[in-house]
């Protein structure tokens, strides 16, 4: 398969090489690989970990602290140090790079959601490579919804913003294994996934790597995603001899996660980065109604509806007889409204409400299956 524009994610294991410092090294081999690439005539994201990594060495700091305070200090100091080390490497092969510094907010609101999709397009045009962080400096644990928690989920909806033919997940580990493989020797690597379902998330865990932010966990996260959207995507030892290269020729290596959708258009992949703001229940009719008929949702199909949102929010809506997430979309009734109409049929919302806003809780057109 030929790939034509690709989202390459660099993790902080994989940059420090193991070490409490950038390996620049590692990063000339990686950088090598994405201009031969780019000579070819491919256009290349990058996402890089590595900022936090990058201020702790330069400051000299002993023991690793957890506070979100301390990590934004850390990156303020090192995010010139990595861009830095990016623009000399790239310089060494005649190639312009730009920094992009994100958070959750920019791709919240259309209109900045469609300015970052604008520049980071131009730019690929001017053949320039976009090199994208989250703005950690800003990215505060008090405002929840202004942080993607990691760079994994970043990727992610990096790739469906710039409509990514691939995303490539690149760390120090191979892929996603049956087992832990540094603890058992019979570990097997899952060399494709059709679907992410329970017994996938069950091997990817929760444990985060010692100097990044995101585990496997995230990654598989990051993996549903994107492959949501209509975008492949693997994850990779980034160690491996020209990983990239291989990977962007079609070779099979790592983790392959198969796209479950075609190419969304752009309002839904728009609605698939967006924070959640409540959760909202349905029964076994109303989920076959969204998954296999492309319906609206409908309030007679609602079962239970959590947490405080407005009319225009995002939601997250669940089967609830199996608890999984089957779909986003916008809301076009509040979160106390739907705990009014839930269960009753669309010509009765009037009468229960004393307004109507439409038959449905989610129209077709603003939701997004998964």
């Amino acid at each position: 398969m030929n790939y034509h524009r690709i989202v390459v994610k660099l993790g902080t294991n994989l940059l420090t090489g193991g070490s409490d410092h950038l390996s620049l090294e590692t990063m000339a081999s990686l950088v090598g690989q994405i201009a031969m690439l780019h000579k070819e005539g491919l256009a290349v994201v990058i996402v890089t970990s590595g900022a936090i990594a990058a201020g702790r060495h330069r400051l000299g700091t002993c023991e690793e602290r957890k506070e979100i305070t301390s990590n934004q200090v850390l990156a303020a100091v090192g995010q010139s140090r990595l861009m830095d080390a990016y623009d000399q490497l790239f310089g060494w092969h005649e190639i312009i790079i730009a920094q992009t510094l994100l958070t959750r907010s920019d791709l919240s609101d259309r209109l900045r959601y469609l300015n970052a999709r604008n520049t980071l397009t131009t730019l690929l045009e001017l053949r320039v490579i976009p090199i994208i962080n989250e703005n950690d400096v800003v990215a505060v644990e008090e405002i929840q919804e202004t942080v993607f928690g990691d760079n994994d989920n970043l990727s992610a909806l990096v790739a469906n913003l710039v409509d990514a033919d691939l995303l490539m997940l690149l760390t120090d580990t191979g892929g996603l294994y049956t087992a832990d493989p540094h603890r058992d020797s019979n570990a097997k690597l899952i060399e494709r996934v059709d679907k992410i379902d329970s017994y996938i998330e069950s091997l990817a865990g929760g444990t985060s790597s010692e100097r990044g932010t995101g585990g496997m966990a995230t990654k598989v996260e990051a993996a549903r995603l994107a492959t949501a959207s209509g975008v492949p995507v693997v994850i990779a030892d980034g160690r491996e001899h020209d990983v990239i290269v291989r990977l962007a020729r079609g070779e099979a290596m790592g983790t392959f996660f198969q796209p479950i959708a075609s190419r969304l258009e752009s309002r839904k992949r728009w609605l698939l980065s967006q924070p959640s703001k409540g959760k909202v229940y349905i029964d076994a009719g109303a989920a076959t109604a969204l998954r296999s008929q492309s319906k609206s949702l409908l309030p007679a199909g609602v079962a239970k509806v959590s947490g405080e949102f407005d009319r225009g929010d995002v939601v997250n809506i669940f089967d609830s007889k199996t608890g999984g997430k089957i779909a986003c979309g916008i809301s076009n009734y509040s979160s106390n409204d739907i705990a009014v109409i839930k269960g009753a049929h669309s010509d009765r919302i009037a009468e229960l409400l004393g307004r109507e806003y439409g038959a449905e809780l989610v129209h077709r057109d603003n939701l997004v299956t998964l």
